[in-house]
């Protein structure tokens, strides 16, 4: 009798962990999926970005249609690398698209992750002009009625919440107050807060108002974290945050960025022990508004092409190559509330 009630009490814990695990999902453009079947995932790209400003972007700016010519093949050639989900980083009022992407989902096959979030670099430049005024409060009622309501009256719902502040260890009082929103949106939404930082300084800033404010540093992900410190990675990591090393990019050669300077920073942070805490992608793509054919659009397909094969080279099994690009991602951008 004993070992049938054991037997039972193990079926009913494996049965509560295997619902919990299909319970958390993450929001595509598209709709919901299981964080299951993100699959191989890059987690920092852009496909149109306009610098033009926030009091004068919006769609008149671009033919939907152009864009879509232009990015496609670069987003089969992702594909055919088996790239499964895309986290497309444009921020509201920079470019985001949220039909443009859903268009080129369903015409691709993967799947697209769009945002909520202002960007608050380049003198604030990107943010719109209530948010100087308005209350951390107020700016996240905006981002939590687009994770309720979807995105500007379409059908399209925010996948993790995007911010920006300076590269200085002081965060100016109004990204103090986006941090703060991205804080309070999070506990309202589950949604990853994905903030653009850059160096140590802004990094330990941010993770202190998260702290402050309930929030468990496995909700961030420090990215561009390529401009930090390792000392600072492994502190960050200590801490629980993820770390996004985003812009491998072959033609740096020994440059930050570049193969082998990734190949070298990896195998370090492998041999200290937080690999499960590390994500990396290209920044790539970029068809640049205002510029002919959208400029210079860059491929995604430099870490399948260069950095895989290098790493592999280097004492790295397909188990790490997975952890990085499909175990990580899935437990950083998963819908689900971090608290302290």
């Amino acid at each position: 009798m004993s070992k049938l009630i054991l037997f039972l009490v193990a079926s009913f814990l494996i049965t509560s962990c295997n619902q919990n695990l299909k319970q958390e999902e993450l929001i595509t453009v598209k709709g919901k999926i299981s964080v299951e079947d993100m699959g191989v995932s890059l987690i920092h790209e852009h496909i149109i970005v306009d610098w033009i400003g926030a009091d004068s972007t919006g769609y008149h700016r671009w033919d939907r249609s152009k864009v879509i010519e232009r990015a496609l093949p670069f987003l089969m050639d992702a594909k055919e690398k088996g790239v499964n989900t895309i986290f497309e980083c444009t921020p509201a009022y920079l470019g985001r698209d949220p039909l443009l992407l859903k268009e080129l989902s369903e015409r691709t096959g993967i799947n697209i992750v769009t945002n909520t979030g202002y960007y608050g670099t380049n003198d604030n430049k990107f943010i719109p002009k209530h948010a100087f005024d308005d209350t951390p409060e107020s700016i996240a009622r905006i981002w939590i009625e687009e994770f309720n309501d979807g995105i500007e009256g379409t059908d399209v719902f925010p996948g993790f919440i995007k911010i920006a502040v300076e590269r200085i260890d002081t965060l100016s009082s109004l990204h103090e107050k986006i941090v703060r929103a991205a804080a309070i949106a999070h506990k309202a939404t589950g949604l990853t807060i994905v903030s653009h930082t850059g160096t140590d300084g802004p990094a330990f800033a941010q993770l202190e108002i998260l702290k402050n404010e309930g929030v468990s540093p496995e909700a961030f992900v420090w990215t561009h974290a390529q401009h930090g410190t390792f000392d600072g990675y492994i502190e960050a990591a200590k801490q629980g945050a993820w770390i996004s090393i985003d812009n491998v990019n072959s033609t740096k050669a020994n440059k930050s960025g570049g193969i082998d300077w990734y190949v070298e920073l990896l195998t370090k942070l492998k041999k200290e022990n937080v690999l499960h805490k590390i994500l990396i992608s290209h920044d790539a793509g970029w068809y640049n508004v205002g510029q002919e054919n959208g400029g210079r659009y860059r491929s995604y397909t430099d870490i399948f092409e260069y950095l895989i094969p290098r790493l592999k080279a280097n004492g790295f099994s397909q188990e790490d190559i997975d952890l990085l690009l499909i175990k990580n991602p899935k437990r950083a951008y998963g819908v689900k509330i971090r608290k302290l």
